[in-house]
């Protein structure tokens, strides 16, 4: 009973949560680059990718989140972490069962002398001068022993097994946010690279146009042979970056075919038919620092972790002290298996035990240092993710502002060129221009929108990264069977 009521005393330092890493961010209204990206404070959504309105690249990010075999390595690892903290919390329960015995043995009568009168079936026998005595034993009962927590080192143990659950549990979440827009970034790429495709083999026909037109002046005398070398080497030139663009596209379709956890080659029936570019919404919501800090999921693994190293060090402090087990036994000893059960036959044992390992000091000591050193390096580590994400917000707030002007920029320029290639074919046709100098211009234009083209697929990149940074695309964690059910799994085939 002492030792029960000395039970609610835990050994090591109690967690007093994570730090205050970031003091000036947690009370700020909104983020220092909000007003370069045109950011409003407004709560962002979890599923961002809606608000691209493609349902193709909608469709992809689901299946890649069901499907995922990273994501469901992760899930496997999240249940060995709850499997772990439920071994840990048995240890504060009492250990044992029933037992069964039953053997024949040989034992010299002079070693057993009380065993002589031959009782329960045991029998005698002399040979070569030694005698020895022949007997049956059977025994069946029940044992049980509980090892007491007086000083919380299995408490401690399993506070530390809890927050590696929840440690582990944020880990897939970041890697659910990381899947989101790895998918998303990977559908860009390609609907960039099929556009800037199509636009690149237009300035080639264009520039095919311009080198007949040359080669005929240089017949008639009004172009020289520099001319023509010129305008091949200019094709040839944008011919050659043909192949590379063809190979990037195909580089992508099975980019997202393994992360929908297919085949390379299986979704490009789907995807390899040029499609439009998903574009940011005009306005994008991105809440205020401290609800950032609270949502990532790297920065609440690295809080879960601290916590974690933090019980690690009671867990060890505790082993300078003494532990009590408490054992019992009852049960019917017999050596004739027909009376075993009798009342005279009952047997029981009940008692405490107390071990202390005084002589391990110095491997405690060594233990207790090491559980110390982990708790500080995990909570820098902490206060590093926090400072991290701080800067990967900001950044990519700045990145998207920036690339949006330069998107604007882009677009007035590419509107100055349709406008020139329209000048120049209305003066070709009213025979004031030349038919090469109006293809020249088109070649421009056409270079004009392949620069745009290929900015608005980073602005949206720069969008997606933006998401990423603010920790969005995960949901909580829920059943794990239920997560990967096979019945719950939409078709690999967007």
């Amino acid at each position: 009973m002492a030792a029960i009521s000395l039970a609610a005393c835990t050994v090591g330092p109690d967690y007093q949560g994570p730090p205050d890493a970031a003091p000036v961010a947690a009370k700020a209204y909104a983020f220092h680059r909000a007003a370069t990206a045109d950011a409003t404070v407004a709560d962002p959504p979890a599923q961002w990718w809606a608000a691209l309105q493609d349902p193709l690249l909608t469709r992809l990010i689901e299946v890649a989140l069901h499907n995922s075999p990273t994501l469901q390595q992760d899930v496997a690892r999240l249940r060995n972490a709850r499997a772990t903290l439920s071994e840990q919390r048995a240890g504060l329960l009492p250990h044992g069962g029933p037992s069964a015995l039953g053997v024949r043995t040989q034992i010299p009568t002079g070693s057993l002398s009380a065993l002589g009168s031959g009782g329960g079936g045991g029998t005698s026998s002399t040979g070569s001068g030694a005698t020895s005595f022949t007997t049956n034993l059977f025994d069946a009962g029940f044992d049980a022993s509980w090892e007491i927590d007086i000083f919380g080192g299995t408490r401690r143990a399993i506070e530390s097994a809890s927050a590696n659950s929840d440690a582990q549990a944020a880990q897939l979440a970041d890697a659910q946010v990381q899947l989101a827009a790895e998918v998303a970034q990977g559908y860009v790429n390609l609907r960039d690279t099929q556009h800037r495709l199509t636009l690149l083999r237009q300035s080639a026909d264009v520039e095919r146009q311009m080198l007949d037109l040359t080669r005929q002046r240089r017949s008639g005398g009004t172009a020289s042979d520099s001319d023509v070398a010129r305008l091949e080497t200019q094709l040839q030139q944008t011919a050659a970056k043909l192949p590379t663009l063809q190979s990037q596209t195909e580089q992508y379709l099975d980019q997202i075919a393994v992360l929908d956890a297919v085949e390379p080659g299986q979704l490009d029936a789907d995807l390899s038919a040029p499609g439009a570019l998903p574009t940011p919404p005009a306005s994008v919501p991105v809440g205020d620092p401290a609800a950032m800090l609270r949502r990532r999921p790297d920065i609440r693994e690295a809080e879960r972790l601290l916590a974690a190293n933090n019980a690690k060090i009671g867990q060890q402090v505790a082993q300078y002290f003494p532990s009590v087990t408490l054992l019992g036994t009852i049960g019917f000893t017999s050596t004739n298996a027909g009376d075993l059960f009798d009342g005279n036959n009952l047997t029981y044992l009940g008692g405490p035990s107390l071990s202390w390992n005084i002589l391990n000091f110095p491997q405690t000591d060594a233990r207790v240092d090491q559980a110390k050193a982990t708790r500080d390096a995990s909570l820098a580590q902490y206060r590093n993710t926090v400072l991290s994400a701080l800067q990967d917000a900001e950044t990519s707030l700045s990145r998207y502002g920036r690339q949006r002007d330069t998107v604007a920029h882009l677009a007035a320029a590419d509107a100055a060129a349709i406008h020139a290639a329209t000048l120049s074919r209305q003066r070709q046709q009213a025979g004031t221009a030349s038919l090469i100098d109006t293809l020249d211009i088109e070649r421009q234009r056409v270079q004009t929108e392949q620069d745009l083209a290929q900015a608005r697929a980073q602005l949206t990149n720069d969008y997606i990264s933006l998401q990423k940074a603010l920790g969005l695309g995960w949901s909580a964690p829920v059943s794990d069977a239920k997560v990967f059910a096979q019945k719950d799994r939409p078709s690999n085939n967007p």
